[in-house]
């Protein structure tokens, strides 16, 4: 016969604790796989809106860049309206028979000495040695590390003489600055500009921006005009310390980049200042049109404007 165990004597045939036991791990479990359940729907319903808002912006983006084409022709024709409505002024020729050897005189009459055009040449020698022997062979280098995107109009990377001397013309005379420090101060005597696929745009800028820094450039400016309504683009201006040669460098999409040729002659004329206000009006709004029209890349407006104070940060 069989001796009683006190701790026998209340537990059934079966093992019922046991069961409750189970029981209570089984809820346990239940709960948890139900709350795992729960993150996991509302992780891959975070995701499925993320996928579906970053869907819906690419058939937004292909839409602009697919109707493009059409935009780009309307505002070529509007630009020939503008010239039926206000042709281009018709100035006679520059009498420059009398003006000494060596001098310079523009196609708006501005005039330099021949002694003061002199210094200018020889500091416009200057950029192109920069230029050939630092800055050009630095921005190679930073091109050939990515593929996926290029530098665009390398061959117009030097301001012409006469936009220099007409440039410095007014920090001469106004200023009271010596050709060698009017010329220092032209901040596009070269210039570069960047052209990246939409989609790969603000994470390349950001890349280019340090690689640029990383080539020992330093960052004197940068304007972000993405949520401006005239003009769309990234700005830059930039410093090679050891000469303090100044440079530009523009971060543009093809997109962007063509809207910006388009818009140029009207940009070119209102900064003259000569437009009379309904004229100004109308080439404000011809910009704004264009401009309106040029996809915005994602994170393109996020990138931060930065202005140099004081000592150059690298």
């Amino acid at each position: 016969m069989g001796i009683d165990r006190p701790d026998d004597a209340d537990v059934p045939s079966g093992h019922s604790a046991d069961r409750t036991s189970a029981a209570a791990n089984d809820g346990q479990q239940s709960s948890a796989s139900h709350v795992e359940t729960r993150y996991r729907e509302e992780y891959y319903s975070a995701r499925t809106q993320v996928a579906q808002e970053e869907r819906a912006q690419n058939r937004q983006q292909a839409t602009e860049a697919d109707t493009w084409p059409e935009t780009a022709d309307l505002a070529r024709w509007m630009w020939g309206e503008y010239h039926r409505r206000w042709p281009p002024e018709e100035r006679p020729p520059v009498d420059r028979s009398t003006d000494p050897p060596g001098s310079w005189r523009s196609d708006s009459n501005r005039y330099l000495d021949s002694a003061t055009n002199a210094r200018i040449e020889a500091e416009c020698d200057r950029i192109v040695e920069r230029e050939q022997e630092k800055i050009s062979p630095a921005m190679r280098d930073i091109e050939n590390q990515d593929p996926t995107r290029h530098l665009i109009g390398f061959e117009h990377r030097r301001k012409s003489r006469d936009r220099i001397k007409e440039k410095v013309y007014g920090t001469i005379n106004d200023f009271n600055r010596s050709p060698e420090q009017a010329v220092s101060l032209v901040p596009d005597a070269i210039r570069y500009t960047f052209q990246y696929e939409e989609a790969r745009y603000s994470q390349g800028v950001r890349r280019d921006v340090q690689r640029l820094k990383d080539q020992g450039f330093v960052l004197d400016m940068l304007k972000n005009s993405w949520s401006d309504d005239q003009y769309k683009g990234i700005n830059s201006r930039w410093i090679e310390p050891d000469t303090g040669q100044r440079f530009e460098v523009q971060f543009h999409t093809r997109i962007s980049f063509e809207a910006k040729q388009i818009t140029h002659n009207a940009y070119e004329r209102l900064r003259t200042r000569q437009p009379d206000p309904f004229e100004h009006m109308v080439l404000e709004a011809f910009q704004r049109k264009v401009a309106g029209e040029v996809p915005v890349p994602p994170g393109a407006t996020d990138i931060p404007d930065y202005q140099e104070r004081g000592q150059n940060a690298r």
